[in-house]
């Protein structure tokens, strides 16, 4: 039977981070797919929010293969304080991301990471520097932080500046647009057409800077706002993560 199991990781400066996963006994070397969560609405549950939904369950059995979700710094029980998506949460990220590739049940050439929102900025900057990542899957992110921030809800502009401040390398450090070329995996990218929070835009332009560098990238659209029903993710990681994680499987 397929269980849970939390974690207490250090990151390199030290500081705690926090890591559920769920491994299905029947895996032996299989692949393994890390979840960076969101914003929360301001409750900073962290990657509990994956065991609770069944996120990580439905995955492993799913896949036959091992389903992480980190917390990020400031979220869950990992220590903070939260730079929005900066060097710490990256930090936290590549933190999770070692733990797993050392994992003797692990395929370290097969592992996905998957961040949704603030978690995809984070995600998509982490694909930057690691490069042994098999593919990154990118929800409802931003890519050039500093663009958007000008068309951002107020709240939203107000935690970014709280958080990591305004300075051009702030938003540098935060903007996978410009370091693009440095990524190695294949990526997915999903997005609501209707997003009033990362502008579709932002994945368009980060698809074909992906695209122009020679990457494979997949960029699926939906008809939706920020948050992307669970019915339409599923239908786009499905095919593409089954190819991955091959032999065949089922998603429940």
């Amino acid at each position: 039977m397929t269980q849970v199991t939390r974690h207490l990781i250090a990151r390199s400066d030290g500081a705690r981070v926090e890591l559920f996963q769920a491994r299905s006994p029947a895996a032996a070397s299989a692949g393994a797919i890390l979840f960076v969560h969101g914003n929360q609405a301001g409750q900073r549950l962290g990657a509990v929010e994956n065991v609770d939904n069944g996120t990580l369950l439905r995955f492993s059995a799913g896949l036959n293969i091992t389903a992480a979700a980190v917390s990020q710094p400031g979220f869950g029980a990992s220590e903070g304080p939260p730079d929005f998506c900066g060097p710490g949460t990256q930090q936290a990220i590549l933190a999770a991301l070692s733990f797993l590739r050392k994992q003797p049940y692990v395929d370290p050439g097969r592992i996905v990471l998957c961040g949704n929102s603030r978690g995809a900025v984070a995600s998509a900057m982490v694909a930057t520097q690691v490069a042994d990542l098999r593919a990154v899957v990118l929800m409802s992110g931003v890519y050039d932080l500093e663009a958007a921030f000008e068309g951002s809800p107020q709240g939203l502009q107000l935690a970014i500046e709280k958080e990591a401040g305004l300075s051009r390398d702030a938003f540098l450090a935060r903007s996978a647009l410009h370091h693009a070329h440095k990524i190695r995996c294949e990526a997915m990218l999903l997005h609501g057409r209707r997003d009033d929070r990362a502008p579709v835009a932002q994945a368009e332009l980060f698809a074909q800077a992906l695209s122009d560098a020679g990457l494979p990238a997949t960029l699926s659209l939906f008809d939706c706002g920020h948050q992307i029903p669970r019915d339409y993710v599923r239908a786009a990681l499905h095919p593409f993560l089954r190819g991955i994680f091959a032999p065949a499987v089922t998603l429940h």
